[in-house]
């Protein structure tokens, strides 16, 4: 999601207690408050794949998925992955520090700051496995793992998918379901072609 700077600084109790009462979300990134700003719907259907697909597997064991209503803690900056996944005991109701997965999903306004700072942000959190880049206006899932010194690895439609720190399998098309890119449409297209 993009994020449109506020000039009021706070401490981060003030935010922390501010955001309970608001009905904007925001960011807090080096005690300055930003407020997110809404997102477009391949964006939201991108998210609610990977939440429910990681809801359905997870159902039954420790792991824990989260909507982009909850927030990590990565030193003193709070964000709003767009899904994570945490397999800590951590009891703070509002924000964990332990994620295992983050994802983000990415548009032009956000690719930039999602794959630059708030990678170099997230990549400081000791749990952390695997973070995960997902193009909303074209098919790419970049997946970084800690496993193989944060390398990149992209995947595209035909392609299966899995988030080995929840040994979890997906292919990349159930990650775009409903979404109607260029590159979904014309899958889709060469799909039914197929098919007849």
């Amino acid at each position: 999601m993009s994020a449109l700077p506020r000039l009021d600084w706070n401490s981060e109790e003030e935010y922390l207690t501010g955001e309970l009462l608001s009905d904007i979300r925001h960011e807090y990134i080096e005690g300055k408050v930003y407020a997110m700003v809404g997102a477009h719907k391949h964006h939201n259907l991108i998210a609610n794949n990977l939440f429910g697909l990681f809801w359905n597997h997870l159902a039954g064991k420790p792991c824990i998925p989260y909507t982009s209503d909850m927030k990590v803690k990565v030193g003193k900056n709070f964000f709003y992955p767009d899904v994570m996944v945490d397999c800590s005991d951590d009891n703070n109701d509002y924000f964990t520090q332990s994620p295992t997965i983050l994802v983000e999903v990415l548009s032009k306004s956000t690719r930039q700051h999602d794959k630059t700072f708030k990678r170099e942000q997230y990549l400081k959190i000791p749990t952390l496995q695997e973070y995960i880049l997902v193009e909303q206006d074209f098919v790419d899932v970049e997946i970084q793992r800690r496993r193989n010194g944060w390398q990149s690895e992209h995947f595209y439609l035909n392609d299966e998918v899995e988030f080995t720190s929840i040994a979890c399998t997906t292919t990349v098309a159930e990650i775009y379901q409903r979404v109607n890119n260029d590159d979904m449409l014309q899958w889709l297209e060469k799909q039914q072609s197929i098919e007849d």
